[in-house]
């Protein structure tokens, strides 16, 4: 079981537990508002337990708040990254995975990718990154599109929740 090297969560009030793992899940603070409102804090001193918490929360939501959290992640070297309009977490998960060292070819592949899928599923393709160099990211890519959208909507919310744990993980 690991803790958290950073802090304590059992020991924070809402407000802090709350700005603490806001943006664990992209853009979306109310799953952790839905972890924190749970109760049983002293259980989530564990990296493990807050994530199973804050994993469940994710997949018995809403489909129309599953989306909207889907649609909160930015496309893997799309314009938000070009534009340096990432959030810190996003930027330091690309770069670890050489997307910022694309060359144009790669670029463009990602460009047209990007585009395929969002016009295919309506959300962006959605990948733990961390341990996978571009190359993979691409091949995945590749291979993911041809999924048909219950398959791939399903693979969204399962990356989320891998890309959750890793945040958690650094905390």
């Amino acid at each position: 079981m690991t803790t958290f090297k950073t802090l304590k969560p059992s020991t924070l009030d809402r407000d802090a537990f709350v700005h603490a793992f806001a943006d664990i899940y992209e853009h979306s603070p109310w799953v952790a508002e839905k972890a924190y409102d749970l109760g049983q804090l002293d259980e989530l001193d564990n990296v493990q337990t807050l994530h199973k918490r804050m994993s469940d929360i994710l997949l018995s939501a809403p489909h129309a708040d599953q989306l909207a959290l889907i649609n909160a992640h930015p496309d893997l070297a799309g314009k938000a990254a070009v534009q340096g309009e990432l959030t810190a977490s996003s930027t330091n998960e690309q770069a670890g995975a050489g997307i910022h060292q694309c060359t144009a070819e790669e670029f463009a592949r990602f460009t047209s990718l990007n585009e395929a899928y969002k016009a295919k599923f309506q959300f962006p393709f959605i990948m733990a990154v961390k341990g996978s160099d571009r190359h993979q990211i691409l091949a995945s890519f590749e291979q993911r599109i041809h999924n048909d959208a219950k398959a791939e909507f399903a693979e969204a919310l399962k990356q989320i929740n891998q890309i959750a744990l890793f945040r958690l993980q650094q905390l």
